[in-house]
């Protein structure tokens, strides 16, 4: 392709969430003058989807205060949104995407953002109205429907969104219990350290934590209504609502049909590229490599998706590329804001700074020496400092802060 083709192409984004949205919008800022479309399988345009267990689930923010950037804005910049509409097959041959309308759209550069889609658990009694996964607006609602009415939500999996949502049921005073096959929560997420902390923190508010646990069907004295869930013990536990989250799937059958290696999520480089000429994939899709981490990895993470859509964006307009960025994540639970940098299963020892019956600690792992993650609850500082260091492969001590006191309370 020349250079005046490359600027002149048409770039089509086959998914319209955070990854999708955030490159389409970067496309037009560094340049392209060419075609944008941004094909989503949702009537909505591009949102933020951490609010839906947290703020929007308990109708303290609306669903315009979601949106990434106003509909009008997509006009403006002269991006096409193709709402409501899916992607069925991609002709690398003709550069030609099936949509499942009956019309196809021709691309110079495509890009794959599909995201991920919760792992479905299937239970006897799973398909009941008042059982529900969230990943989508759709799921959110169903969710906050069931919340104001439900005396008692079961939540299968202790996983992040999991707990996020259990917070927010206390806030809104229903009962919850949580129901996790593994002997502690966030068993491949986080630090056995972490993990008992907001065992406590959930306890505390008054959640029912069950370890070691599996549930065998969903019940119902009705084809409609749900009254309990049998456990794989025999035993049974009453609730009126079920959410289950046990994980995310990386939605990679496109990629899949070209024959891209898909195993655990689209591989990728550092930009985005596929295996296939003008073809990358982005997002919560795709395994891609992380500076000073060996493999490729793939992170369900909003900064990771801003981070790969700017680099897309950069690869695709001939910018020069940014530096690369230590993963980070984050989790809201009741008045605990937990800030994780870097990959916390990388490391080969941990160091406790803080306490944490104060509410304010960070747990720091070290990988020969070396710094490669920090789990940082109510520690904005330290978490900031992590990142730094981590980006610059700076060794954890001397030289890295101890925690300031804590703030005394707000009257």
């Amino acid at each position: 392709m020349t250079p005046a083709q490359h600027a002149q192409g048409h770039a089509v984004i086959i998914g319209a969430g955070h990854a999708g949205g955030t490159l389409a919008a970067l496309l037009r800022q560094y340049g392209h003058p060419g075609p944008i479309t941004l094909v989503g399988g949702e009537d909505l345009p591009p949102y933020q989807r951490p609010p839906l267990s947290k703020a929007w689930l308990q109708q303290a923010m609306g669903t315009d205060d979601l949106l990434l950037r106003p509909a009008s804005a997509y006009a403006d910049q002269a991006i096409a949104l193709r709402l409501g509409v899916r992607a069925m097959a991609i002709e690398p041959g003709s550069r030609q995407v099936a949509l499942n309308d009956g019309s196809a759209l021709h691309y110079d550069h495509l890009v794959i953002a599909t995201g991920a889609a919760p792992r479905w658990l299937a239970l006897p009694g799973g398909e009941r109205p008042g059982v529900t996964y969230l990943r989508t607006m759709e799921d959110a609602q169903a969710l906050r429907g069931h919340l104001q009415t439900a005396r008692c939500l079961a939540i299968i999996g202790g996983g992040y969104v999991g707990l996020e949502v259990a917070s927010t049921a206390r806030k809104l005073g229903v009962q919850v219990r949580v129901i996790e096959r593994e002997g502690r929560l966030l068993s491949r997420s986080a630090s056995s350290q972490m993990a008992a902390h907001l065992h406590g923190l959930h306890a505390g508010q008054g959640v029912e934590v069950h370890f070691n646990a599996s549930v065998t069907a969903i019940q119902g004295d009705s084809p409609t209504g749900i009254t309990g869930l049998r456990m794989a013990d025999g035993s049974r536990l009453e609730c009126d609502a079920v959410l289950i989250g046990v994980g995310a799937a990386p939605s990679v059958e496109l990629a899949q049909s070209l024959g891209l290696d898909c195993a655990g999520g689209i591989a990728v480089d550092g930009e985005g590229r596929t295996a296939m000429a003008g073809i990358y994939a982005i997002g919560d899709a795709t395994r891609r490599p992380l500076a000073g981490y060996p493999g490729l990895h793939r992170l369900e993470s909003v900064p990771s998706a801003l981070e790969q859509a700017r680099r897309a964006a950069c690869a695709i307009t001939g910018r020069a590329l940014p530096a690369h960025e230590a993963p980070w994540f984050w989790s809201d639970q009741y008045d605990t804001k937990l800030q994780i940098a870097g990959l916390p299963g990388h490391g080969d020892q941990t160091v406790l700074r803080g306490d944490p019956a104060s509410g304010r600690f960070a747990v720091l792992h070290l990988r020969g020496g070396q710094l490669c993650a920090a789990e940082c609850v109510n520690s904005p500082g330290e978490f900031m400092a992590a990142r730094k260091a981590i980006a610059a492969t700076h060794c954890a001590d001397p030289g890295f802060p101890s925690l300031p006191p804590k703030a005394p309370p707000t009257p």
